[in-house]
């Protein structure tokens, strides 16, 4: 098999999907142009900013890719290649994709609120309050273990650190002379592209050598400016920007597959038990996460994304087009080590890690691309970047989606205004940085990671049911969002009774409690969703 039809199979069959699928959704919801986003409703000048397609576009696949796409696959494929490449296909296609974007439309439909607020509107108060302490709570773990590994990265890689450091002082300067001196955006995206190329330049030359104490401080400290500072001064050009490491990424690794022709040697299917990972069902549909349908989005997209939409009509790209893009990240991952046998890629994984196997595996392509005469290893550093790029970037949205989600929580529908001092942006966001520094200097982030995969899934199901309450109250079909959620409640709550035996057998009670906690809050949302409907209480007429 090569590797070359695989991933021109899933590129026709995304944009096949993007066309017909995205269009279907799209007049589900009577998605018009015409209707006022809540940027512009809403505008503040420090969240609720309307962004460019381009930008927003930028910005939201930054934050949902990470290292996710990444890493997921490449696990998973010791299931064998067939599996992962299947579940990519229809995962993106018609589950995630249905996820993430019809999450950014019941956000602008509800003035850019979390999913907690459609919650609060169609299951009741209770429900949003457990549905944005569990999302509260998971944001904090993701903050603790991307401090970690963006800290380990860059105390490993010291050039990482400092090209980092000057993507964002670049960044500031790309959002003050885009926003304030209306330079045209391809101009200003010109010669942010050529200063970012100088920031990896300059990176190497000069290696910041810091100790991963310090970089934890620093990040720290950043964080907590990232999530107060206005979006147009840095989250948004600072994701916009780096998105073109991805894609330049992504469009290398494509572009010099074509050239290695690589054949898949890794085998279709191995085995439905791989120790340390689990049963192919529910394993594989938890470990490959991103990149087929990952909870963490949907708090994207209703969180910073849907506060800095422009137009409607812009949703379809940035959501369901920016999940197909994830796709084929992810199927492109999953080549980087197909062209290994069985044996050689379960060596390189336990030896390595997902991330040194994906930048071998990329660099090899890339190397092979004539004319631009990049050396594997510079290829193989600039993907580990790329990815380091990508984490910092998880790390402080999920900082700013921490603060919304804290002033969400003492929010109710009858607020006609922000007062007190929980909806000050300041201290939401002190509570949440102590909180993930606390729990990154306890060295027990790691230690629950395992149950982490489940707890994101978990969110995409609770997302998924709370939508699909939405579209029965609006009266339309509801099937298209109904079958991703039983299936992913399906595979949440197996897998975490899973958790549950296995960590109860080997006496690890942390992880056990947090794994039957997280299954009682579901089966409590899903029953209170469920009395709703069956009495037909509207809580709320909003649509």
């Amino acid at each position: 098999m090569s590797g070359i039809i695989l991933v021109v199979f899933a590129i026709i069959l995304f944009i096949s999907a993007y066309r017909i699928y995205g269009n279907f959704i799209s007049n589900k919801f009577s998605i018009d142009g015409n209707h006022t986003t809540p940027s512009h409703e809403m505008y503040d000048g420090v969240d609720y900013v309307p962004a460019k397609p381009p930008v927003l576009l930028g910005h939201h696949f930054a934050s949902i890719a990470g290292a996710g796409p990444i890493v997921g696959p490449i696990i998973a494929a010791s299931f064998g290649w067939a599996p992962v490449y299947a579940w990519i296909l229809i995962g993106s296609t018609f589950i995630g994709g249905v996820h993430d974007y019809t999450a950014l439309i019941a956000s602008i439909r509800h003035k850019g609120k979390t999913i907690g607020q459609v919650i609060e509107n169609y299951i009741g108060l209770n429900g949003k309050k457990l549905f944005l302490i569990f999302t509260w709570s998971t944001l904090i773990l993701v903050i603790a273990v991307f401090t970690i590994i963006v800290s380990n990265t860059f105390n490993s890689i010291p050039s990482a650190g400092t090209a980092s450091i000057l993507f964002i002082v670049i960044a500031i300067a790309f959002g003050l002379l885009s926003y304030r001196k209306k330079i045209p955006l391809l101009i200003s995206s010109a010669v942010g592209i050529v200063l970012l190329a100088l920031a990896i330049y300059f990176g190497n030359q000069f290696p910041l050598l810091l100790s991963k104490q310090a970089w934890i401080v620093i990040l720290l400290v950043y964080i907590f400016f990232a999530s107060v500072t206005p979006v147009w001064i840095l989250l948004q050009p600072r994701d916009y920007l780096n998105s073109f490491l991805l894609y330049a990424l992504m469009l290398g690794g494509i572009a010099g597959l074509f050239f290695t022709m690589p054949e898949v040697h890794l085998a279709p299917v191995t085995n439905f038990n791989i120790n340390k990972i689990g049963y192919l069902f529910p394993a594989l549909f938890v470990t490959v996460a991103c990149g087929a349908i990952s909870g963490f989005h949907s708090i994207v997209s209703s969180g910073t994304t849907a506060k800095q939409l422009d137009k409607e009509t812009d949703a379809k790209l940035i959501g369901y087009g920016g999940m197909l893009i994830e796709g084929v990240l992810a199927v492109l991952a999953l080549l980087s080590v197909a062209s290994l046998d069985q044996a050689h890629f379960i060596q390189l994984l336990n030896e390595k890690g997902a991330v040194t196997a994906f930048s071998t595996g990329i660099a090899t392509f890339i190397n092979n691309i004539p004319l631009l005469g990049i050396d594997k290893s510079h290829a193989s550093s600039f993907a580990a970047l790329a990815v380091a790029a990508f984490a910092l970037t998880s790390l402080d949205t999920a900082t700013r989606l921490a603060r919304y989600t804290f002033q969400e929580f003492f929010e109710t529908r009858q607020q006609t205004e922000k007062s007190g001092i929980t909806s000050n942006r300041y201290f939401a966001t002190f509570i949440t940085v102590i909180a993930g520094g606390l729990l990154t200097m306890s060295g027990q982030s790691m230690t629950i990671w395992p149950v982490f995969g489940s707890a994101n899934q978990l969110l995409a199901a609770i997302a998924l049911l709370a939508i699909t309450v939405w579209v029965i109250n609006l009266k339309i079909n509801y099937y298209f969002t109904l079958i991703p959620m039983l299936f992913m409640f399906a595979v949440t709550l197996s897998a975490l009774a899973m958790l549950f035996y296995n960590n109860f057998l080997i006496n690890n009670y942390l992880l056990s409690i947090v794994s039957i906690f997280l299954f009682v809050l579901a089966v409590m949302l899903a029953w209170q969703a469920f009395t709703v409907l069956r009495t037909n209480t509207e809580p709320s007429t909003s649509k």
